[in-house]
């Protein structure tokens, strides 16, 4: 039986941006999953914050219809247990205003966690920081959880960190990235360092190169407005991707206690190879979507969903990234993300070397290099390329065949969404799938060159076919070196 997480020590959630989209969607659902199983705690409240001017009762409401259309098996009386717990204030932040009445919210409960979510724009970030220091509602046990993206840029990033750094220390600041929440991701870390089967081969010497591909059939929609101020690179690569690599390519911590797995990140950050203008123009492509076809229907292109006709904000990016250190000497890492791409993935591949030798006849067949694949999104697995022989009698024959698990089949009971962990997480102080400040602007240390010659060479994003992989040169990318995107193990 697996061992099931102790109930949480009494808190206040305070999630900033209570009405908005992420609440409605992941945050309200992933608490609600916890209220069953007993890890909130009956003295738990969830205070929701918004500048809206809503009852209690109006928002219970609202979060109600967020449960019953994001859940999919609802219990009437977890769900009236979860929705006794909800209390709302009102806040305006740009008009820094109903404070007050936050802080009677909160008063009186200095002894319990006290945890600030901030699901909202980052421009908010700072002065929502801020004003909780100015109203006193910092306490020893208070923590803050804030959204991707942190700044624009090295100069912006820093200027945030330095102002919620004012107000809640390095320890008490959690800066989410859900990609890290995904089981598939942390039993990456399972695969590596709880077997001895794979760690002895996680290295130049028996890798020929590593993938990592997010793509996302979705446009922009009704997110063109922030987009557009962010592309792909600020608002996946800077974050999903480099975490993602970072896990692949680490050295084993010493444990798995938060510094000691983000002290290794780190240095990941560290060892990449700086971009150059020559490599940025040889070993990134960007791309921006067009009219096409996505989920057996026509969509239209970015432009068009923008409501513009000259935005050079790209939708999709492949790079070519090299870690320079003796683990991954001459590997390349070659990641992709992108939007309105032929299938909804989240993948990383790892494809070994080529045999050295092969003791079969000619006739036995094409003998194709082991491949790892740890897909995130859907249908959350593992799934391992070997070779075996054909069954029958006669002549040996090779043939290709997966070893996969699929967790849904390997495990009957439900895994939580990785939302649910982060928060749970935060609420216990865990910070291990938590970026730390450092790992940020090493991060961006490494994106500004990429941002800073896109922007000198002005040239617009290659456009691509919604519905397809993206734009040929990305195809380019990869096949000038021999290898390909296994876009088939899809």
């Amino acid at each position: 039986m697996a061992n099931r997480p102790a109930q949480s020590d009494p808190f206040d959630l305070v999630v900033f941006g209570g009405t908005g989209d992420l609440a409605h969607r992941k945050l309200l659902p992933a608490l609600y999953h916890r209220e069953p199983v007993g890890h909130l705690g009956d003295e738990s409240r969830i205070i929701a914050v918004s500048r809206r001017q809503l009852s209690d009762a109006e928002y219970r409401d609202w979060a109600r219809n967020a449960i019953c259309e994001h859940v999919a098996q609802v219990d009437p009386d977890a769900l009236e247990r979860f929705l006794a717990r909800i209390q709302y204030v009102s806040v305006d932040v740009a008009q820094n205003t109903g404070w007050e009445a936050l802080e009677q919210k909160l008063a009186g409960r200095e002894d319990v966690i006290r945890a600030f979510y901030l699901s909202v724009s980052p421009d908010f970030f700072g002065p929502i920081c801020s004003a909780l220091g100015e109203h006193d509602l910092v306490t020893e046990k208070s923590r803050v959880t804030i959204e991707k993206p942190i700044g624009k840029n090295g100069k912006s990033a820093h200027e945030v960190n330095e102002t919620i750094g004012s107000v809640f220390k390095e320890h008490q600041i959690f800066r989410i990235d859900h990609y890290l929440g995904k089981e598939t991701v942390q039993n990456l870390m399972a695969l590596r360092f709880a077997n001895v089967l794979f760690e002895p081969l996680w290295n130049a010497a028996h890798v020929d190169h590593v993938q990592i591909t997010v793509a996302e059939t979705l446009g922009v929609e009704s997110r063109a407005g922030y987009y557009d101020t962010a592309g792909a690179l600020r608002d996946m690569v800077q974050n999903h991707l480099l975490q993602l690599l970072c896990l692949v390519a680490m050295e084993p911590p010493e444990s798995m206690a938060a510094d000691s797995v983000r002290d290794e990140k780190l240095k990941v950050l560290k060892a990449l190879r700086p971009m150059s203008a020559e490599m940025v123009e040889r070993n990134t492509v960007r791309g921006q979507y067009r009219a096409g076809a996505s989920a057996g229907g026509a969509v239209k292109g970015y432009l068009e969903e923008l409501g513009r006709d000259d935005s050079c904000t790209e939708t999709f990016v492949a790079a070519k990234v090299d870690v320079e250190n003796w683990r991954w000497a001459n590997v390349p890492f070659y990641l992709r993300t992108g939007k309105r791409l032929a299938t909804r993935v989240s993948e990383i591949t790892i494809q070994f070397k080529d045999l050295p030798h092969s003791i079969f006849l000619p006739d036995a067949g094409r003998i194709s290099a082991n491949r790892l694949v740890i897909r995130l999104q859907p249908d959350e697995g593992v799934k391992m390329q070997v070779m075996i022989k054909d069954p029958g009698p006669g002549s040996m024959r090779l043939r290709e065949v997966p070893l996969d698990m699929t967790f849904a089949e390997a495990f009957s009971s439900r895994h939580p969404d990785a939302y649910e962990r982060l928060l749970m997480d935060m609420i216990r102080g865990n910070q291990t799938l938590f970026m730390r400040r450092d790992e940020v602007e090493a991060a961006w240390n490494w994106i500004d060159p990429i941002l800073d010659q896109w922007a000198r060479a002005k040239d617009a994003p290659k456009g691509y076919t919604s519905g397809t992989w993206g734009p040929s040169a990305a195809i380019a990318l990869i096949e000038r070196d021999g290898r390909t995107w296994h876009d088939e193990s899809y």
